[in-house]
């Protein structure tokens, strides 16, 4: 089976806004065809996420999305020493190349530019495919 790391704004968009340009991948994810990569960390970012006042979410609900994406999680220990990554201009983006390579995913889903231009170093590109959710959704069309 393969591993996916979703990152904190395309668990929003998959399971707070319920955006329904990412259905296939919502879709692909309840039917168990990949197994989720979190850590600690981005467990916490996510749960800090959900709390923001302007997204206005009832606390029942934060812990409904934070519960769901768990469950559906397995949680990845960081290595040490870290492996020899990229660095992401934002430092706090980086765990999730950190859980894409130790986890030894297979996709990294994200929209953030920065993820994005790190997913294209050498030192990521042979390891892990990290592209958007709708590159993603393309490409997977494209192969059924």
């Amino acid at each position: 089976m393969t591993a996916t790391v979703l990152d904190t704004n395309t668990i929003m968009a998959l399971w707070f806004f319920n955006d329904p340009a990412l259905t296939t991948l919502r879709d692909w994810i309840a039917a168990g065809h990949t197994r989720l990569l979190t850590r600690d960390d981005a467990l916490e970012e996510l749960r800090r996420v959900l709390a923001y006042r302007q997204f206005a979410c009832p606390p029942e609900h934060q812990a409904e999305i934070l519960e769901r994406y768990r469950a559906q999680a397995a949680c990845v220990p960081a290595a040490e020493p870290p492996a020899e990554l990229p660095r992401c201009r934002d430092t706090d983006d980086q765990k999730f190349l950190e859980i894409a390579h130790d986890g030894a995913a297979r996709w990294l889903l994200t929209r953030d530019k920065a993820l994005l231009r790190s997913g294209r170093h050498r030192l990521m590109r042979e390891r892990c495919s990290v592209i958007t959710p709708e590159a993603w959704q393309k490409a997977f069309a494209e192969s059924v």
